[in-house]
């Protein structure tokens, strides 16, 4: 038992001098004065603005304000990805059929297939959802053509 305390001491001891000389080493530095490195600070960007034009979409002043820069802002947004054309509401009937054009006229439609592509139990999808994916469309997309 007496070996143990004398063992906790000696430890004691050690553990204190040990932090005293790290505590001297901190008080030193900090008393020392710093070279602080300087770093270069970045360009700024001049960025031209061109003429901001505002337009009252709506008397909600923050929803005005979005849609105000939405309207000037110079991004690719409207060309869907940068492609150089500028798509419209009129664009969107071409871009819906060549997008799935591979379904339009195919009644041979997996739905087991593309639930599994989709991560879903196959057997969990319901009859309504593998109705409305397997049904002939035409119809209908004549029917809007018509109209329109």
């Amino acid at each position: 038992m007496k070996k143990k305390t004398n063992i906790k001491t000696v430890i004691r001891k050690i553990v204190r001098e040990e932090v005293a000389m790290a505590i001297n080493e901190v008080i030193t530095e900090l008393k020392q004065p710093t070279q602080q490195v300087s770093q270069p600070k970045p360009k700024k960007k001049i960025v031209e603005k061109k003429k901001v034009v505002k337009k009252k979409y709506t008397s909600n002043s923050v929803l005005n304000d979005v849609l105000n820069e939405t309207a000037n802002d110079d991004s690719d947004w409207e060309t869907l990805g940068g492609n150089g054309k500028v798509h419209t509401t009129q664009d969107a009937t071409s871009l819906i059929r060549s997008k799935y054009s591979n379904m339009m006229g195919d009644n041979n439609i997996n739905v087991a297939q593309m639930a599994v592509e989709s991560n879903v139990n196959p057997e969990a999808v319901p009859e309504h959802v593998t109705d409305a994916l397997t049904r002939d469309y035409s119809e209908l997309v004549k029917a809007m053509d018509k109209k329109k």
